[in-house]
């Protein structure tokens, strides 16, 4: 059978959102000073990871180096990577897109599918504005734009979400598809790489309606099932059904952190803590606690030392497990050895919370460990990741957090619950 270009207007419909820039939009959105201004992020790697469309317009381009960043555009800000910040943006911004669908697809973490089929009579809306009520609500709630794309199939949504960048919103109908595939070359249809633009060439086969208009036979006999799946969804006819992703389905949360070898006691178990601080973070933003608990050091010679801990009760709070990675800290060093790694892991994740505290925990001022540490969270995610921390991490931390682009004017305030 030899399909036709779909020529319907939606039979079904699929939503593409793309958050713009999004790791340096996040970090202008938490500090509205660095609105408008060139901002790039990879400081820590020393390369271009991100970067804002100031930056961009500026011509500076993800995987350029930092040194040749600060060097030509002495304007830009340079920062950080903060992938626990962006983490926690990318849950809540998924969270509000669930809100209009209950079929939400996370493709990665700053991009999600969204099936609309069947929405527009429940919120009384087109597709255009429900994509609008989208990107507003975001906007709001969020301080950050995405651009959107709605049409047929996945492969024509995500074509879609790439006009009108930033803070687009495109719709292409199935009788308007050859408008939008005319002039768009092959090689920026997703699923198709640098191999298969070069066959399509040799081919000639140029744009993404070349492909999309070649028949059946031609396709099938030159390229490979994954190729014609995708001429499918060029021509609108549906081949990858939106699947929910559910985030929380983690098995294990770890985080680890290589160094130059080192055999300073101090700064290994802050280090290690720090890592505990943060894999914890990440879990609480999923709802998950963790039941086990793997800690290990890597030595100069790449040999591991590890030590696994099952947990009294599921938790994701470092009061809880910082009492167990210090004993397992103590059990696997060994003075004189040069280590190169500390890292955690929290395994069997469950969404099940601790449940009752010890008996004497009340008399500690730690009753109520989740209003705690949402506070915790809040203002970490507010004004930086190190502004509150355990006693037991805070050697690591050498600078202080930036406000507005200036030191917070109170200490470091490190909680000494450990």
């Amino acid at each position: 059978m030899d399909y036709p270009l779909n020529i319907y207007g939606f039979p079904q419909a699929i939503l593409h959102l793309d958050a713009n820039a999004f790791f340096a939009s996040v970090e202008q959105a938490v500090n509205p000073e660095l609105k408008g201004k060139p901002v790039v992020v990879g400081k820590e790697r020393g390369i271009v990871t991100a970067v804002s469309y100031e930056g961009k317009a500026l011509g500076i381009k993800r995987g350029m180096t930092i040194l040749e960043v600060s060097r030509k555009f002495p304007e830009c800000v340079i920062l950080e990577s903060d992938y626990e910040r962006y983490s926690l943006f990318s849950l809540r911004l998924f969270e509000i897109l669930k809100r209009f669908s209950p079929m939400v697809e996370e493709y990665s973490i700053d991009e999600a599918f969204a099936d609309l089929k069947g929405l527009r009579r429940y919120y009384r809306s087109s597709y255009e504005e429900l994509g609008l009520k989208i990107k507003e609500t975001i906007k709001r709630e969020l301080g950050i734009t995405v651009s959107v794309g709605i049409s047929l199939t996945k492969v024509l949504a995500k074509v879609a979400s790439g006009f009108r960048k930033p803070d687009g919103l495109t719709l292409i109908a199935g009788r308007e598809i050859h408008h939008y595939l005319k002039n768009l070359p092959i090689s920026e249809i997703w699923g198709i790489g640098p191999q298969t633009s070069a066959l399509c060439e040799k081919l000639g086969i140029y744009s993404a309606l070349d492909f999309a208009k070649a028949s059946e036979n031609f396709i099938k006999k030159h390229f490979t099932k994954p190729h014609y799946e995708i001429w499918l969804e060029l021509r609108g006819v549906q081949v990858y059904p939106v699947i929910p992703d559910i985030k929380a389905n983690y098995k294990s949360i770890s985080k680890a952190l290589s160094f130059t070898p080192t055999d300073n006691q101090e700064f290994l178990l802050a280090q290690s803590a720090f890592n505990l601080e943060m894999a914890c973070f990440k879990a609480r933003a999923y709802g998950l606690s963790a039941q086990r608990l793997l800690y290990f050091l890597k030595d100069q010679e790449f040999k591991v030392h590890a030590m696994e801990l099952k947990l009294p009760y599921p938790s994701a709070y470092p009061r809880d497990l910082l009492p167990l990675l210090r004993k397992a800290f103590e059990e696997l060093y060994r003075e004189g050895l040069l280590f190169r790694q500390v890292g955690v892991i929290l395994k069997d994740l469950t969404s099940k919370q601790r449940l009752q505290l010890g008996l004497f925990e009340k008399n500690k001022g730690t009753k109520d460990l989740k209003g705690l540490y949402k506070t915790v969270d809040e203002i970490n995610l507010k004004y930086g990741r190190t502004t509150l921390i355990h006693g037991t991490s805070l050697p690591v931390t050498k600078e202080k957090p930036l406000v507005k682009g200036r030191a917070l004017k109170i200490p470091l305030l490190p909680v000494s619950l450990v």
